[in-house]
């Protein structure tokens, strides 16, 4: 499979500003030196606690913010350093699905302008075809043509969030960055979305980034799992091996954590103890070392590297000095 996506030591820190002149007193760690990649048609689930920097993982690759260092290279070639003219051939190949599905979307369009609008930004299309692209977008998603004339507010959240995904895949996208799509929606809505986004994939050749908290959703629909804890890369592996054969401690314990429909045939469920460090103060070494029931001397000490780690069900990366 061919990199369609490829992310190197990629860094983001925010400046700590204090006093009247703002100056700079410290920086807060969101991303610290992760590195993967994305193929075509593929799906990377991206998990962690809430904090741990996936949403701004996501916000980089899409020049949403400036990365501190690192780089994203896009089929071979850097974009993380291009200016705004030059980055903008790229932004109709990435798109995202944010969220919130009401906050994103402009309550002052109706929907139909709202779905159009990166077609208008991107291309040079009649009125006429501009309208037909959108009403077979509508289609796509799930979406009547009488609803076209709506605002925002006259939609569900469920609605919402497919007029999201219409609007993403107006430009034709090879990557779509899904930033927790489906967290504000009900249980069965969620069924319906993610559904939606795999029957999208398997028509379209769509690759995403998948930002999710919940296990269940991200098993699901993803191809490989990458984990994070505190800025950093914890394990990275396909999603069978991952969900039957955790490696990093950090994953077992998320895992263990994930409900089942019958507790009695689960081994005992491991407790993650005490709260994660602050971004803004990591601890040195093993950024999960502070938690992790298998810590040792060189764990505060040395930073463990995702190295390659073979198993019955193919390679696993994993960062820990014991596994």
């Amino acid at each position: 499979m061919s990199a369609l996506l490829e992310v190197k030591h990629l860094t983001k820190h925010y400046p700590v500003k204090k006093g009247v002149f703002g100056s700079t007193t410290g920086q807060v760690h969101a991303v610290d030196d992760v590195s993967f990649t994305i193929g075509e048609g593929e799906t990377l689930g991206l998990v962690g606690e809430s904090g741990c920097g996936k949403s701004t993982t996501g916000k980089a690759i899409l020049r949403l913010v400036d990365v501190t260092s690192g780089s994203v290279e896009w089929r071979g070639q850097r974009i993380d350093a291009l200016g705004e003219a030059d980055v903008r051939p790229f932004r109709r190949e990435l798109q995202a699905v944010f969220q919130d599905p009401y906050s994103s979307l402009n309550p002052r369009m109706r929907a139909a302008d709202i779905v159009a609008e990166p077609i208008r930004n991107f291309e040079s299309a009649s009125g006429d075809e501009i309208a037909s692209r959108v009403a077979a977008l509508f289609g796509k998603v799930g979406l009547r043509p009488d609803q076209m004339i709506k605002y925002p507010y006259e939609f569900s959240g469920g609605q919402r969030q497919r007029l999201g995904i219409a609007r993403a895949l107006a430009p034709h996208p090879r990557l779509i960055v899904c930033d927790e799509p489906v967290s504000a929606l009900d249980v069965s809505v969620q069924a319906q979305v993610v559904n939606l986004l795999m029957d999208l994939q398997a028509e379209l050749g769509i690759a995403y980034l998948f930002v999710a908290h919940d296990l269940a959703v991200v098993r699901h629909i993803s191809h490989r799992v990458a984990v994070m804890y505190l800025g950093q890369m914890m394990e990275v592996a396909d999603r069978d091996t991952l969900f039957a054969a955790p490696r990093h401690p950090y994953t077992e314990i998320l895992l263990s954590a994930v409900p089942v429909p019958n507790p009695r045939i689960r081994p005992q469920r491991l407790l993650l103890q005490g709260d994660p460090p602050s971004p803004a103060n990591p601890p040195p070494g093993c950024r999960f070392h502070t938690r992790c029931p298998l810590a040792q001397p060189v764990c505060r000490e040395e930073r463990p590297p995702l190295t390659p780690r073979d198993s019955a069900g193919g390679t696993q990366w994993v960062a820990c000095h014991f596994r």
